[in-house]
């Protein structure tokens, strides 16, 4: 008996792990492998990553970079992994 665990990827990881591939220039081969899309599922991502300004097209060289906006996103997105909150401030509301 095979038993499989799939793991959900949210949109905000797939974006994430984009914009880490295309940091330093990427190529759309380079992110799709990075993000584990086809081509085809990649698009409509990379679509949404340029139409919100966290990644710029270079036709020229045939690569995309992440942008200020992006890095921005990136430098968050860690930040939001190293909160730590104790359990004592969490409150449940009173009934």
């Amino acid at each position: 008996m095979i038993i499989s665990t799939v793991k959900y990827t949210s949109k905000t990881d797939i974006i994430v792990s984009m914009l880490e591939a295309a940091r330093y220039g990427g190529m759309k081969t380079k992110i799709m492998y990075s993000s584990y899309f086809s081509s085809h599922q990649l698009r409509a991502y990379l679509e949404l990553a340029i139409k919100n300004g966290l990644l710029a097209y270079d036709s020229t060289k045939q690569r995309y970079k992440t942008t200020e906006e992006g890095l921005r996103l990136l430098e968050l997105y860690g930040n939001i992994g190293k909160l730590e909150l104790a359990p004592s401030a969490w409150t449940m509301p009173q009934k």
